[in-house]
């Protein structure tokens, strides 16, 4: 809804009183803060981190520069401070550059008030159209952030080049009193950086020879990368001077946390979320493949892992299931191990690799991560797979082993679940191996450690693991790969 145009002499007699941005941000972060609420909503884990620097740097009234890898939610967190603006702002109705009535900056606004005085209509803007955000491309000129001359408007109001009413205003004089966002500033070239210097400091701008005193009331937030610091550009010394706070970002320290957020994020319908069950267990392997990533030798750090890669990794994993249902027919189905499978596009499009990780192709690098994933989440409920067995001396995995001696099982993604667990149990000694480690666990991730047992042995080479395009064949140590050949 909105709000009732007024008279300047209206706003004034309502006891509205004129801030600038950064105050206004400070005050209602103040409040924010007494009452006990979340600065920035649907942010976590940087709760003791990058949330107590940002109020920092808004009280201290800096401009800010967000630093992280990609997936770091910067981008976020600078449209979050939308949120922190009042509800409404009052401008010089018809003002292309928001002109506050009782400090008018532009020709337009001064002779408005100058010719109606208190009688000045005033209009509101909303807070959700004070937030301006430019991607910095290599393209991106003067003109676009600053302004240029406008030879049309001359020609049709009949002016001379001299006159400031043939201007054109850039992005940056239009976001006056508003919070302006500048994503991945290295990208932006030195000299259109340069433009930035005195707008920052001053407040001046220049546009074609015309000298103006504007002094622009702007929260700028500034996003980079470091690795666009040696790649593709730098930010230029004075122009990091005249930035007041520099505030680094990082990704998920724990998996619990990694989790909350892929739940949060993930574009997944309630109507999908009843029919398909996802066991904690498969939650936390899909984070742990993300984990695994930004730590793999075969994976650019410096690039990082975004936080989007287990996002899309469980929208893909609930589409695969979604398949399922579909193509059975049934009520419900429950995600599994061997459903991984459909995650790998999800990883191969996220990631930047190494030399060696391209003669390793991006397909099996993925699939190494999700094996790195698995036996790690392995070891935290079942004893480590000796790799050497000593003769005569039994390890807890030896009865299930040696069962595939004689016997195989495959595992396919398009079973029912009653097909896919019933065909599992005729794994005898998996049951027991399960009931002695993993007895405490739910029932559904009972299931799914069965499927972890199973894995763990063939990264460990004591199971062959053969695949074709609709199931996995578990069998005894060097017999799976006529199943994959002959599929």
């Amino acid at each position: 809804m909105m709000k009732k145009e007024i008279t300047f002499q209206e706003l004034k007699d309502s006891g509205y009183k004129s801030k600038t941005i950064k105050e206004e941000i400070q005050a209602n972060l103040i409040l924010r803060i007494k009452a006990k609420k979340p600065v920035f909503e649907g942010l976590m884990g940087y709760e003791d981190t990058v949330v107590p620097q940002m109020k920092k740097a808004i009280l201290a009234g800096h401009h800010i520069n967000l630093l992280g890898l990609r997936g770091q939610a910067k981008t976020r967190i600078a449209r979050s401070m939308v949120d922190l603006l009042d509800e409404y702002m009052p401008i010089v109705k018809g003002s292309e550059i928001n002109d506050s009535p009782f400090e008018p900056i532009s020709k337009y606004a001064r002779d408005k008030i100058a010719e109606l005085g208190e009688k000045t209509m005033v209009s509101w803007v909303h807070r959700s159209n004070r937030f301006f955000e430019k991607l910095a491309t290599p393209d991106v000129n003067v003109s676009d952030l600053i302004g240029d001359i406008d030879p049309i408007k001359a020609a049709t109001l009949k002016l001379p080049y001299s006159d400031e009413r043939v201007l054109h205003y850039g992005m940056i004089p239009r976001a006056n009193r508003s919070i302006f966002v500048l994503n991945e500033l290295p990208d932006l070239q030195a000299r259109i950086q340069v433009s930035l210097f005195n707008i920052l400091q001053e407040g001046d701008i220049q546009i074609r020879g015309f000298q103006l005193r504007m002094p622009l009331d702007i929260q700028f937030v500034f996003t980079a990368n470091p690795e666009d610091y040696t790649n593709r550009g730098s930010i230029v010394t004075p122009l990091k001077d005249r930035i007041g706070s520099q505030i680094f970002t990082h990704y998920p320290k724990s998996i619990e946390l990694a989790r909350k957020i892929t739940q949060q994020e993930a574009k997944v319908s309630s109507a999908d979320k009843a029919l398909i069950q996802v066991p904690s267990l498969a939650k936390d392997l899909l984070e742990e493949v993300a984990f695994q990533a930004r730590s793999s030798e075969y994976v650019d750090a410096k690039s990082g892992v975004s936080a989007r890669l287990t996002i899309s990794a469980m929208e893909n994993l609930m589409a695969a299931a979604k398949l399922r249902l579909i193509e059975t027919s049934s009520d419900k189905t429950r995600i599994r191990l061997v459903d991984f499978i459909s995650i790998i596009p999800s990883i191969t499009g996220k990631i930047e690799l190494v030399y060696e990780g391209e003669q390793e192709g991006a397909d099996e690098v993925a699939k190494i991560l999700i094996d790195n994933a698995v036996i790690k989440q392995f070891e935290k409920i079942f004893p480590r797979i000796p790799k050497l067995e000593k003769e005569g001396v039994k390890t807890p995995y030896t009865d299930l082993i040696h069962w595939f001696d004689n016997n195989f099982i495959e595992l396919n993604y398009t079973d029912t679940d009653t097909e896919f667990y019933t065909n599992l149990k005729t794994v005898t000694p998996l049951s027991s191996v399960i009931e002695k480690y993993a007895s405490k666990l739910s029932k559904e991730d009972q299931y799914f450690c069965m499927e972890l047992v199973l894995w763990g042995l063939t990264i460990n080479n004591k199971l062959d693991k053969s695949e074709n395009d609709t199931a996995y064949k578990f069998d005894s140590a060097g017999i799976g790969q006529y199943f994959h050949r002959s599929n």
